[in-house]
């Protein structure tokens, strides 16, 4: 499939991008994921390794868009839960 990522084009496959992931360690998921195989990766760090990028130079959207149409499961980022003491009802003395 061709994609366009940081304005460069690219012709991707699913079993492309597989194989460009095997044997690469995922780093802890802080933002939007992939699952490749079992794993699950951070979207910006499969970019980088499928574009040879720097990690700048694109958007994790991007990647999201060209790994989804390959049938790649994509999830969004986590939202931040509100801290405890955000909750808990003001005194006001």
């Amino acid at each position: 499939m061709r994609c366009i990522i940081a304005r460069f084009p690219f012709e991707l496959t699913k079993s492309g991008v597989m194989a460009s992931m095997k044997g690469i360690t995922p780093e802890p998921v802080t933002g939007d994921s992939v699952i490749i195989g079992r794993r699950h990766y951070p979207v910006k760090q499969v970019g980088a390794v499928i574009t040879r990028q720097d990690r700048r130079d694109f958007s994790a959207g991007e990647v999201t868009r060209a790994l989804s149409a390959l049938g790649f499961t994509c999830r969004a980022a986590p939202k931040a839960e509100p801290a405890a003491w955000a909750l808990a009802p003001f005194e006001i003395a």
